[in-house]
C-alpha cells in the first residue's frame, strides 16, 4: 500500500477543510475504500478520518422521522430499540450485512457515499424517500444515486445524517451472495404518505426505482399484485453469478417476498 497523511478532525467544518482537493479522501468505516487501496485502485494523498467526530453519531426520533447519524455503524442501527419502533424494516437491512465485523466497521454514511451497485443502504435510503443531510445541504435520496459508485456529492462535502421518514408498511428482501452477502438483487418496498416506493440494488449501476410494481401495489397492496410485472432486462448487471434476465426475473419474485413480509 502507498504511503498517506492521516488526519483526524474533530469537527464537521475540520473535515470539509482537510478534504479539499483531488488527492484527499473522507474515510468512514473503510470497508470498500481500504481493500481498494490494497489493491491499487486508488491511491489518495491523504486520507481524513471521520471517525472521533461525535456530532456524526446517533440516532433519535424526530417527530415520524428517524434520523441516524452518518458515522452509526450498521451494528448501532441493528441494535437500536429507536429503530425498531419507528422503521423495523431498517433493522431488518442492517441486520443482513456481512459479518460481524463488517457491522462493527462499516456505517451507513459510508455505504451511501461509496454507492456500491450492490448495498443494501441505498435500497432503503430510495425505497423510504429518505433525505440525506450534508455539511451544508439535504440532498432527496431520488437525487442522490447517479451511476456506479457515482452520487450528487460534491468535492469534500460531508454526509453528517440520514432522515428516514416512518411508512406504514416497509421491507427489505434480497438474495444474497453466500460469500459476501451483498445482494445479487435486493428489493425494498413501503407504502407511506409519500406513497408505495419500490427500490432495487443488486441489478443496475446504482440503485434505481421500479415504476411498474409501484403503480400495481398502489392499486393494490397484495403479493399477487408484483406476479404481473415484467422488469425489462436492458441496462441490467450480468456477471459470473448471474445474468441479466435471471436478476430481471429476480426483482418482481423478491418484491412479492418484501410485500408479504411488510403485511
Amino acid at each position: 500500500m502507498q504511503t498517506f497523511a492521516y488526519q483526524t478532525p474533530a469537527s464537521v467544518a475540520d473535515a470539509v477543510r482537510l478534504a479539499q482537493g483531488a488527492d484527499a479522501r473522507l474515510i468512514a468505516g473503510g470497508q470498500s475504500l481500504l481493500g481498494s487501496m490494497k489493491l491499487g485502485l486508488i491511491e489518495p494523498a491523504s486520507l481524513v478520518d471521520l471517525g472521533r467526530i461525535a456530532e456524526l453519531k446517533g440516532i433519535r426520533r424526530d417527530g415520524a422521522a428517524l434520523v441516524i447519524g452518518a458515522m452509526t455503524t450498521h451494528a448501532e442501527v441493528a441494535a437500536s430499540k429507536d429503530v425498531m419502533q419507528a422503521v423495523p424494516a431498517l433493522v431488518a437491512v442492517a441486520e443482513g450485512i456481512g459479518d460481524r465485523q463488517v457491522r462493527n466497521r462499516g456505517t451507513l454514511g459510508g455505504s451511501l457515499a461509496n454507492s456500491d451497485p450492490a448495498a443494501d443502504w441505498p435500497a432503503a435510503a430510495l425505497g423510504l424517500g429518505a433525505t440525506i443531510q450534508t455539511d451544508h445541504r439535504s440532498i432527496a435520496a431520488d437525487d442522490f444515486f447517479k451511476g456506479l459508485y457515482e452520487t450528487a456529492l460534491q468535492e469534500g462535502e460531508v454526509i453528517t445524517a440520514v432522515r428516514f421518514p416512518a411508512a406504514d408498511k416497509a421491507a427489505y428482501v434480497k438474495f444474497a451472495q453466500p460469500a459476501s452477502r451483498f445482494a445479487l438483487v435486493g428489493v425494498f418496498v413501503s407504502k407511506g404518505p409519500a406513497g408505495v416506493r419500490v427500490a432495487v440494488t443488486g441489478a443496475g449501476a446504482c440503485v434505481f426505482r421500479v415504476k411498474a410494481l409501484e403503480d400495481k401495489l398502489a392499486a393494490k397492496w397484495a403479493p399477487e399484485s408484483c406476479d404481473a410485472v415484467a422488469v425489462p432486462s436492458k441496462d441490467l448487471n450480468s456477471d459470473l453469478h448471474g445474468s441479466a434476465d435471471y436478476r430481471a426475473a429476480l426483482i418482481p419474485v423478491l418484491a412479492r417476498r418484501a410485500v408479504i413480509a411488510a403485511g
